[in-house]
């Protein structure tokens, strides 16, 4: 999906589906096609973790498509799939589902592709653990990055593939069922209810997400910014304590960053424990053990807050430039502590810095490998690289800086080398020094100074 750049480096050369989108992950991501809309029709039976779904994808070729593919979990079952109303033959094997159509479509060609299917939603295991649709003890929920979307529809499963949403899902009527954007209807009959939401800003398939549980919904702030919660009612008063400062956070990163990029922010508290929080466009998912009325997990809501600029908004264009994400995320911690009246940006620099110069790493942070692009090291290393320019520009063109960045790739994709060329327009001299260091070399720098 094109950012305001107007780039779309997923324009193929060859054009042939089994083409690699991206060597991080080369078995996902398709090629010869775009996907400019889903429309997921989904019902979910909590007991039995029954899955049924329609999946409407909107998409236009590139070359001319005599078969193309899909990402899609092995444990779904495809009962029917049509292209343009007719009916196509297909072949599901090792996560694709292979298409081919009743006649070829034409370079330009305009696709509507209809994919009739059920099973039992499962993680899709990889190096990173394992990555999906989960169950909880009374509920589910999605956690897809990098390559989890298939586990539950079929898709184009590659960050730089944004499109459009409309999500609804029908599940068990005691239960409280979120997906992203806006809730646009709400429908109860007999023992279910279907809620339909609409994400109309472009999403990467790893950012969408639905949670399903016995939750109440707690609105925190209407306006400037909607901010919302879902959770058990028997955390309603840790989440006072833990998550007391949330509206004060999207406060001060509006400040920092520009305009908040999505119609609302919901917070979402499991009622199982969960070793990380999970990012998705429009909110993010926490665990009990993150809501235990203590605050020690307030950095990690500013980290999942300020990734609704960082990574859902804009959007990196290929896995290696993880850091764009998690560097800028982990810096945003910082930054809140600092503004919250803890330590500072610098204090925490030197901290993590003092720490990385123990555990010495032999790769660059723009190509960290598959395996580890999501090691801690990425996060502090790209933490400490966003405070080196900040010390270099100063703090008016650094988040200035910011603020242009969130601008002018909001809704799209971007690169490091975007940001490197961006960034040269807030200093007055030559970056270079500065990037070969930080991104480019493996060995630590010494720590920055002021200018």
């Amino acid at each position: 999906m094109p950012g305001k750049s107007g780039k779309n480096s997923r324009q193929p050369v060859l054009g042939t589906p089994t083409d690699s989108v991206d060597p991080y992950l080369p078995d996902n991501g398709n090629l010869g096609y775009r996907i400019s809309r889903y429309d997921l029709d989904l019902e979910y039976k909590v007991a039995s973790n029954r899955l049924e779904g329609t999946a409407t994808l909107t998409a236009t070729s590139y070359v001319e498509l005599a078969r193309f593919s899909l990402d899609m979990a092995s444990t779904l079952n495809v009962s029917k799939v049509t292209v343009n109303d007719r009916r196509a033959r297909y072949s599901h094997r090792q996560r694709k589902l292979f298409i081919t159509p009743d006649s070829p479509i034409p370079p330009g060609g305009a696709m509507t592709i209809v994919i009739r299917y059920s099973g039992t939603p499962r993680p899709i295991r990889g190096p990173w653990g394992t990555v999906g649709w989960e169950e909880l003890t009374d509920g589910s929920l999605c956690a897809n990055q990098p390559n989890g979307a298939a586990s539950w529809f079929p898709c184009d499963d590659h960050p730089s593939a944004k499109a459009p949403y409309r999500i609804s899902i029908t599940t068990d009527s005691p239960y409280y069922a979120l997906a992203n954007g806006v809730l646009a209807s709400k429908r109860v009959r007999a023992a279910q209810t279907t809620w339909v939401y609409e994400q109309i800003e472009p999403m990467s398939t790893y950012l969408a997400s639905i949670q399903i549980g016995p939750y109440e919904h707690i609105r925190l702030a209407s306006k400037p910014v909607p901010v919302e919660a879902i959770l058990p009612s028997r955390l309603r008063e840790n989440f006072r304590v833990d998550f007391g400062k949330q509206l004060e956070m999207v406060e001060a990163f509006t400040e920092m960053f520009g305009p908040y990029p999505f119609a609302k922010y919901t917070v979402v508290v499991t009622d199982d424990s969960l070793e990380i929080p999970i990012e998705a466009q429009s909110f993010s998912t926490f665990g009990a053990n993150h809501c235990d009325g203590s605050r020690d997990a307030e950095r990690l809501i500013a980290h999942e807050l300020a990734h609704q600029w960082f990574g859902n908004s804009v959007t990196l264009e290929q896995w290696h430039d993880i850091w764009l994400h998690e560097g800028f995320a982990c810096y945003s911690e910082w930054l809140w502590s600092q503004r919250s009246g803890g330590r500072s940006a610098d204090e925490w620099a030197r901290h993590y810095y003092a720490k990385l110069a123990a555990h010495p790493v032999r790769v660059t942070l723009v190509d960290p490998g598959p395996r580890k692009m999501f090691d801690d090291w990425v996060y502090k290393r790209g933490a400490i690289t966003l405070h080196a320019l900040r010390l270099r520009i100063g703090d008016g063109n650094f988040f200035a800086l910011l603020r242009r960045w969130t601008d002018k790739y909001r809704y799209g994709t971007a690169s490091t080398e975007d940001f490197i060329a961006l960034a040269a327009n807030y200093s007055d001299a030559p970056l270079n020094d500065l990037w070969q260091a930080w991104l480019f070399t493996p060995e630590l720098p010494a720590f920055p100074e002021p200018s």
